[in-house]
């Protein structure tokens, strides 16, 4: 497909949280995000989302929306995009969907799978945001009662013993077998007590803890994968690492559990299944998960993710944090989420 061909079109939408949604990075009320519209020759247009996390995806927010414009209105430049934008794997990503929808018709339906053909739901966890012990638990309860068996906790932003004794109240209630416990650091945890925090945690009967320490610290990680009693997922770790060969050295020398793909910051499903068959050879296990885009991106990476049959719970529960998302078919009911095809996409805020 020639790019010379296409007609672009370049829509920036704030979304709005419906409420503070705290990390141990950050707290974030807005989120911006753009849409790519590819237009071909017969009026077919595909939509693809471009969408960074400031101070997590390796993109400067200023020469992120300048390198992007410019992208929008010199696209016949970037016919080899993945190896061009190399350093923006967001544009890349949105991109690389466009290029997809626009392929399969325009309709939204990127892949051919039963998620989207049959509404073949996808497990997912619920994700439980930072704040004091109160919000935390009441997120808690909620995602249970909204039917999830699998939860996803941030900590470190408080006290460690108050993040103790709000998974030892759930622990409390739900055993392992009731209730699956995942928890994200993002990094928080200092190289003097890491190891120590993991047994303690470990000691809760979780399933695994995201990105213990801060991205970088290689050698330290990998002796962190193969002491710590709880298996440890890298998630920070993968970020801005491009090459084939970097990526191997990665795995190779942490050796990690799980891996965690998010197609957005680390340039889309061509670089996301380099990294699955990396893992693969070296007994890895993988879940993906959104990097709070829209409902555009989130609805293409739930459908890449379903063509992948990957049985673990996903990370793709995230459509329902923003008061303005793009109405669409993804619906999330008893913690899964599926292409509801009743349901019409609404795509007024990415013209």
């Amino acid at each position: 497909m020639k790019f010379s061909k296409l007609k672009t079109q370049l829509v920036k939408h704030t979304l709005e949280f419906k409420f503070l949604a705290k990390t141990s990075r950050d707290e974030l009320k807005t989120k911006d995000t753009w849409f790519l519209s590819l237009t071909d020759t017969k009026g077919i247009t595909g939509i693809g989302e471009c969408s960074i996390i400031p101070g997590l995806s390796i993109e400067n927010p200023e020469a992120f929306e300048r390198k992007l414009r410019y992208v929008a209105e010199h696209f016949s430049e970037y016919e080899n995009y993945h190896e061009s934008l190399i350093k923006f794997p967001a544009i890349r990503f949105g991109i690389e969907t466009a290029l997809l929808d626009l392929k399969t018709g325009g309709k939204r339906e990127l892949f051919s799978t039963d998620f989207t053909l049959k509404q073949k739901p996808l497990s997912i966890n619920g994700l439980v945001w930072m704040g004091d012990r109160a919000f935390m638990l009441s997120q808690v309860k909620e995602k249970i009662a909204a039917g999830f068996n699998c939860i996803k906790l941030k900590i470190g932003a408080l006290d460690f013993e108050q993040d103790l004794e709000i998974i030892k109240s759930i622990r409390n209630e739900y055993s392992a077998n009731d209730i699956e416990i995942r928890v994200d650091a993002n990094g928080a945890f200092s190289l003097d007590d890491a190891l120590e925090k993991l047994v303690r945690l470990s000691e809760l009967d979780l399933h695994s803890i995201e990105q213990p320490i801060k991205q970088g610290q290689v050698d330290e990680m990998a002796a962190l994968c193969m002491f710590s009693p709880l298996d440890i997922a890298l998630d920070e770790e993968l970020i801005g690492i491009h090459s084939i060969e970097k990526k191997r050295e990665l795995l190779e020398t942490i050796q990690p559990q799980y891996i965690i793909l998010k197609p957005s910051l680390l340039g889309g499903f061509k670089a996301c299944e380099e990294w699955i068959s990396l893992a693969k050879k070296n007994d890895i296990n993988y879940w993906n998960t959104s990097a709070l885009e829209a409902n555009i991106g989130l609805s293409a990476i739930s459908q890449w993710t379903s063509s992948l049959n990957n049985p673990l719970p996903q990370g793709l529960g995230t459509g329902g944090l923003y008061s303005n998302n793009i109405d669409s078919p993804l619906t999330v009911k008893n913690g899964e989420i599926y292409h509801d095809r009743s349901q019409d996409w609404d795509l007024k805020d990415t013209k």
